[in-house]
């Protein structure tokens, strides 16, 4: 509705000071066209909003400018309270910060929305961790979280994966992102997007040069590149197997993260196919802990190194 889209607009140029129109419309999803209609409308309201054209040109309100405004609708007030990743305001200690962010809220709703937000709250919950997940190393998010916000560049020590000695890095940070439990820091390294796992971070220290990001990217963008590379990353297999029915759900709940796409219907002796993609030949072995409940029909280098690990098995209990 106009006037959503019109309070919309009011409150980004609020929060971000002087906005795009193409920014605007995008965020908005509609055209350029009828975000300036919009703007027009602002100022007939008696908005004190304006336009500046150029490069660094964009819309905004006058110095100053401030609105008091309260009027979510019913369906927002319910988004608000449904509590996604309690564990993500654990870790960057913003959890009595969060609660007291919502009983303000819940204190400025109209009356008539304050029943349904606070049943909303009691009756989802989002838990971001998997199944039978390990536990995760701890790690203090608070010195990365404040790191991150202060624009400057960062000098980290970071230990790869199955390596022993951390390297130092110079990066530009575009912020935070927790992914499935995990939090990875975002940041530019000479100009190309890089992750780097919080918990694999040994050092960090503030260095008193401004971050130099590339320009027009946001971390919602730089995430998205590199999680695009990392989905598509090439050299992975993709097998086939057969999972009887009884111990299908356990099978997903473990091993879901390389499902590729849904499994087929059980046949007449209760056998089910599904197919598993792996970034390595070797992580196929994962599938062992189902033992004669999931049998990798295809290929035939996967079947083979299920058979060598069988074999180095037997061997290291044979006669035990």
């Amino acid at each position: 509705m106009k006037s959503d889209r019109l309070l919309s607009i009011l409150l980004l140029l609020q929060t971000r000071g002087r906005v795009r129109a193409a920014e605007l419309a995008e965020r908005l999803e509609v055209s350029v066209r009828t975000v300036h209609r919009d703007i027009e409308a602002l100022s007939a309201a008696g908005i004190p909003v304006y336009a500046e054209r150029g490069r660094h040109g964009g819309i905004a309100l006058l110095p100053g400018f401030r609105t008091d405004v309260t009027g979510l609708t019913a369906d927002e007030a319910r988004a608000l309270f449904v509590l996604a990743g309690r564990g993500t305001h654990s870790a960057l200690g913003l959890d009595r910060a969060f609660a007291s962010a919502l009983r303000k809220v819940m204190a400025a709703l109209p009356a008539p929305h304050r029943p349904a937000a606070e049943l909303t709250s009691r009756r989802v919950l989002v838990d971001p961790e998997r199944w039978l997940a390990p536990p995760r190393p701890a790690v203090d998010l608070e010195p990365l979280h404040a790191a991150v916000l202060t624009d400057r560049r960062l000098r980290i020590r970071y230990r790869h994966g199955g390596r022993e000695k951390a390297r130092a890095y110079t990066v530009d940070p575009y912020g935070l992102v927790a992914k499935a439990g995990t939090w990875y820091l975002v940041a530019d390294h000479r100009g190309r997007g890089r992750l780097f796992r919080a918990d694999r971070l040994t050092d960090l220290a503030v260095t008193e040069s401004p971050v130099r990001r590339r320009e027009g990217m946001e971390l919602a963008q730089v995430w998205a590149e590199l999680r695009r590379e990392v989905e598509n990353r090439p050299g992975g297999v993709r097998i086939t197997a057969r999972v009887r029915r009884e111990r299908l759900d356990m099978v997903m709940r473990i091993a879901g993260a390389h499902l590729a796409g849904e499994p087929s219907a059980p046949d007449e002796a209760g056998w089910t196919r599904a197919e598993f993609d792996y970034p390595v030949l070797p992580a196929v072995r994962q599938l062992l802990q189902f033992g004669a409940d999931v049998e990798v029909l295809t290929p035939p280098e996967a079947r083979a190194e299920l058979a060598r690990a069988a074999t180095e098995i037997h061997s290291l209990y044979d006669g035990a």
